[in-house]
């Protein structure tokens, strides 16, 4: 019989989502996929998980009001975060969530893999 870790684990919880169970990929991307749209900004997460990460891009700020309202521009720059619009910040923070649950929801071993990985990358 199973205990009551092993049970929340399953089956998921309000607070935390379902364990991946590498067995049954669908059922677990469905509860995945529910435990998402249950949250604050739901429509962002799933749209972070299926398209990928916002793309926060480049910009260029407005140096003078040139003759006749004509704008000098200066070179693109990486938008910040303070740049986004209120729409943006919150594809932007659902992609923090979308990783966070994503993550929350693999075995051990699988997360290690995939933060071995990440941090192997990043320094070569």
């Amino acid at each position: 019989m199973a205990n009551l870790s092993e049970d929340i684990q399953c089956v998921g919880s309000d607070t935390r989502p379902t364990m991946l169970d590498m067995t049954d990929f669908a059922s677990w991307q469905q509860r995945i996929r529910l435990y998402c749209r249950d949250k604050e900004n739901g429509v962002n997460i799933l749209k972070s998980i299926d398209e990928g990460p916002f793309q926060v891009g480049t910009i260029r700020d407005t140096l003078a009001e040139g003759i006749e309202g004509a704008q000098q521009l200066g070179p693109k720059r990486a938008r910040v975060y303070s740049d986004l619009s209120p729409e943006d910040k919150d594809r932007y923070n659902a992609d923090i969530q979308a990783t966070n649950i994503l993550l929350q929801g693999l075995p051990k071993d699988i997360y290690t893999l995939i933060n071995h990985y990440t941090c192997k990358g990043h320094m070569g």
